[in-house]
Parts: C-alpha cells; structure tokens; sequence
C-alpha cells in the first residue's frame, strides 16, 4: 500500500469535494483516537503515584512529585523532535511507530507496581518513558493542520486536541474504578490511616489493572494507524523548518501557548496530588481521584466546543478572555486562602476555582491553535512547525508546575500550614504578560496579524 498521496490540494474545493474531505475526516478519526490513548499514557502515572505509599513503596512527598513530573518533561522534550518528523516521515509512518511504542510504559509501569521492591529509579525511568504519550502530540498537531483547510483548522484542529484532552480524564476516571479487576498477577493490599482516629484499614487493589488495560487497545490502534493512514507529499529538510526560529511571532505564540495549554496539563498532572498535599490532612479530607479528573474533563469539553467558536469569532479574543479569567480566578484563591488553606470547609470553594482555570485552558487552547494557522499563513510548513513547537514548550507544564508545587509545598510543611501561594502569584504574573502580548499583536485594531 502506497504511503504517500500523489497530490494534496484541500484549498481546492473541487478536489476536496472529491477526494480531499473523505480522507482528510478519516485520518482526523484514526488519529484522534490514537491521541486519547497518547493523553492516557501521558498521564497514567498520576493516576498511580497517589497509591503507591498506600501498597508499602516509602516513597517521600518530594519523590511522589518527581514522579508526576518526569513524564512533562519527557514530552516537552520529544515534542521538539516530533515538531520536525510529520515533514520528513510522513503522518503514516510517525504515528504508527508512536502509537507501538507507548506499549513500553504500559507494560513497564505494571510489572514494576506488583513488586514492592521496585527501586525508585526504575519508577523515574517508566515515569519518563510515559512521556512517549505526551511527545508525539507535535506530530499529530502539524499532520492535521495540513490535511484540512483553512477554513476548518480551527475546528479539525480543536475536535482532535479536545478529544484528546479527554485522555487526561479517562485515565484518572477509570484508574479507581480498575483498582478492583483483576487481569493478571496477584492483588496489592492498600493501607489507609483515618486521620481522627488514626486507624488503619485494608483492602486488595490491583493496581497493575489500570496500566495493563491499554496494552491489547494500543496493539489494535497500531495495525490501523498503518492500514488507515497514508501521509501528504509535502517533504522538507530539517534546516527549512529551523527558520521559524528566526520569526519573532514563534516566540509570542510559544508565551500564549504556555500560558494556556502549559497551565492545562500542568494542572492536571499536579491536580491530585495538590488535592491530596493541601486537603488531606484535615478531617473528613477528599479522595484526590475522586475529584482530580473533572478538570481535565471540563477543559477538554471547553476545548471541543470553542474550537467551533474560534472558527467564527477568531482565536485572539479568546484567548484573551482566557487570560483576564486565570488572573481573576487566581486571584480569588489567594485572596479566600483556597492555596493556603485552614480548614476543610474551604475545599468546595478550591475545587470550584480549579475547575473554572480548567474551564477557560480549554477556551485558551482553541483559540490558540486556531490563531497559528492564520498568523503563519502565508507559509503551510512554518505554520506546522510552530504548531508542534509551541505544543513542545508547554508540554514541559506537567514538569515545571509539578516541580515548583512539590518545592514549595515542601518548604512551607515546617511552618504547619501548607501553602502554594508563590506559584499561583507566578502563574497570575505570566498570564497577564501573555494576554498584553496576544492583545498588542494579534487582536487590538490594527494588530500587525489578527487573528
């Protein structure tokens, strides 16, 4: 079967009446699919580290954090490759290989959670290897830029990023509801220690469950990615693509993507243990997963639906609006004590403002990827390489946040009071600088490129 089409014209709407929207829609489905088992992968062991004490492994809070962060900063950087390789190899082949390879963590992180001797580095080394699932997201980015056009990016490129997404909420959903099925080896046994009464309680889990489920579902999307896929004639040398490099607007999307998919997965892989860091200590305190994976769902949806939006009202005031809500919701948080806090009570109003940040990542993250295309529009390669460059610095979220939340967190435990107060202040500081960016060049009357 011939990987490459002989011709791609999608602007052309004879030909893409034709030939152009049949196979353009068919790899977006494949592809998409392929993604929320990417999502899943990459955020697998946020789901997990939450357990992991409870089954007997001594790991320390600081150590847990690390866990939850490797996998951001193995994506950020295999995103920087998967930037260059739609151009070379081809959609067919990259995300065949991509779609194989995440079998690794998969099974790794399964066998090494059934042995409670497992060293901690071999942990680090799996946690890293989750980032195979969040890495090849700069290749599905630019693939799907180029199969659609212009007209329809916004909203081809927002259902695959926005379904995606949902990867992120599936796999902290099902984690806890897997704990019970057993699929193979024997169960672990989960202590807990009530926090009034101090006393311990066990019960079987199978947390190998979670990981191993997705192994025979990667093996099926594999074959279809190859059988389904073919890949567009539009070949590049690595030295063309570096020239983006040399075009300031690169830089100011690199900002306004961070601020609004960075915060996105940043959020959702330190979301748990945040919940279990901040509220678990007091009486009556949450489970993290019972509540962790409604973020992601909310800023996956919001994704889903504002890329329509975006395609009607352009991406720059979206983000915009996405930028003004982060400050105010930041805001409130400090200002109740909500990242700080004394007492359960103020949980509800905590995980209220988490999720409307989530809600408005999702609006931030349509309106981006739909501003890309139109800023570079005069050149389709550059446009693709900025998409799967910008997504590469802000894949490196789950790692930065994830690392700053634990440090601060594990200066503030000696004060008795638990605190994040720093981070937020940082994070409402960025998303102003990045709204006055995205303003001055991309929405204001007369912005050099509105978008």
């Amino acid at each position: 079967m011939n990987t490459w089409l002989k011709e791609w014209k999608p602007e052309d709407n004879n030909f893409w009446e034709s030939t152009g929207k049949k196979v353009a829609w068919r790899t977006l489905i494949i592809t998409t699919i392929s993604l929320t088992l990417s999502f899943i992968v990459w955020y697998l062991m946020s789901g997990i580290v939450t357990k992991l004490t409870g089954i007997g492994f001594n790991f320390t809070e600081k150590e847990l954090f690390w866990l939850a962060s490797l996998p951001g900063l193995a994506a950020g950087t295999l995103r920087i490759v998967h930037t260059f390789l739609i151009p070379i190899y081809g959609t067919r082949h990259t995300i065949t290989f991509s779609t194989l390879i995440k079998l690794i963590p998969v099974i790794g992180i399964a066998l090494a959670v059934m042995n409670p001797q497992t060293p901690f580095w071999v942990f680090a080394v799996l946690a890293f290897t989750m980032g195979f699932g969040g890495g090849d997201f700069s290749s599905f980015m630019p693939s799907t830029n180029m199969f659609f056009p212009a007209r329809l990016k916004g909203t081809a490129l927002g259902i695959q990023a926005g379904i995606g997404n949902f990867g992120v909420s599936i796999v902290q959903f099902l984690t806890p509801a897997l704990l019970g099925v057993a699929i193979i080896g024997a169960p672990e046994i989960l202590k807990t220690t009530d926090s009034i009464t101090h006393e311990v309680t066990t019960k079987p889990i199978y947390l190998q469950s979670p990981a191993l489920i997705y192994a025979p579902i990667l093996v099926i999307m594999t074959l279809v990615c190859w059988f389904g896929l073919r890949s567009i004639p539009l070949k590049t040398s690595f030295k063309e693509q570096l020239e983006i490099f040399k075009i300031k607007h690169t830089w100011f999307c690199t900002i306004t993507y961070f601020m609004t998919f960075g915060t996105f997965s940043g959020l959702a892989a330190a979301f748990p243990l945040m919940i279990k860091s901040l509220y678990g200590d007091f009486p009556g305190a949450p489970d993290p997963l019972k509540y962790a994976f409604y973020g992601p769902l909310i800023g996956s949806a919001s994704r889903v639906a504002f890329g329509f939006v975006a395609d009607k009202v352009g991406g720059a005031v979206l983000t915009t609006i996405t930028g003004l809500g982060f400050a105010g919701c930041i805001a409130v948080m400090i200002t109740m004590g909500l990242v700080s806090p004394t007492s359960i009570d103020q949980f509800p109003f905590f995980l209220a403002m988490m999720l409307t940040i989530f809600f408005f990542s999702g609006m931030g993250n349509a309106g981006t990827f739909r501003q890309f295309p139109i800023i570079f529009k005069d050149n389709s390669v550059h446009s693709a390489g900025v998409i799967g460059w910008t997504a590469a610095i802000a894949a490196y979220g789950p790692f930065i946040f994830s690392m700053i939340i634990g440090a601060e967190l594990e200066s503030t435990k000696a004060s008795g009071m638990k605190s994040v107060n720093t981070f937020f202040w940082g994070i409402l500081l960025f998303s102003l600088l990045a709204t006055v960016i995205n303003w001055y060049y991309y929405q204001r009357k007369g912005a050099e490129r509105p978008s």
